[in-house]
């Protein structure tokens, strides 16, 4: 069990409105959202898990989770850690097909994508070369949850970042390759609009987040 943070001697209240891209929102925001209600029943909260760059001040967002290099601006951002885009693959896919030893070799192998999330066919991977692979998938679905789904299946490769594979990976369900060849990692940051200015309920969830966050080793 996590310690549980003191509560304020002034009761919070009020909606909190918290965006986090929609796996990563489910996966991992949810419990810290579950546990900020309980330690402040007088705040309501309403997450919004899309898989989009949310405007966070013209659809009234209080925090956000975001993947990624920040563009500069007046917010506020906290670092809690960092993922890498990775290809993996079933166990039993590899068995049958083979394990790719460059990313020139996926031309040989069915790939999964998801349309929503990530729609370019050029992967960029990094290491000395640098290498771009133009891929053609066979299988698109608009959804990542059924992409690494497909792929559990043992039926092709997917492209997810790393913490949306973190349970599969202990699992067994699914094994990376090419790791030598990954890009470099994506920061993930939490961020308000509001800077020295936030009010005490956004405070409150910040400081719970970024400690949870910190504390998960899917993203440290």
């Amino acid at each position: 069990m996590w310690p549980r943070p003191r509560r304020p001697l002034r009761a919070l209240s009020g909606v909190l409105t918290v965006t986090a891209s929609a796996l990563f929102g489910q996966e991992y925001i949810t419990p810290i959202l579950a546990e900020y209600c309980d330690l402040h029943p007088e705040v309501n909260v309403r997450a919004l898990f899309v898989d989009r760059i949310t405007n966070m001040v013209d659809e009234g967002i209080d925090v956000g989770i975001r993947i990624g290099d920040l563009p500069d601006s007046s917010f506020s951002a906290i670092r809690v850690g960092a993922v890498r885009r990775v290809v993996c693959g079933a166990p039993a896919y590899f068995e049958q097909h083979g394990v790719p030893k460059h990313p020139s070799d996926l031309a040989k192998h069915k790939i999964i994508v998801s349309s929503a999330s990530w729609a370019s066919l050029d992967w960029r991977f990094g290491g000395a070369q640098k290498p771009v692979v133009r891929i053609a998938p066979r299988l698109s679905f608009n959804t990542y949850g059924a992409v690494l789904q497909a792929a559990m299946l043992g039926w092709g490769l997917a492209r997810p970042l790393s913490y949306q594979i973190g349970r599969a990976l202990l699992d067994g369900d699914l094994q990376i390759v090419l790791s030598e060849f990954e890009d470099a990692p994506l920061p993930v940051h939490v961020v308000h609009p509001e800077g020295r200015r936030a009010s005490a309920k956004v405070r409150a969830f910040v400081d719970l987040a970024v400690d949870r966050l910190r504390a998960n080793r899917s993203i440290n």
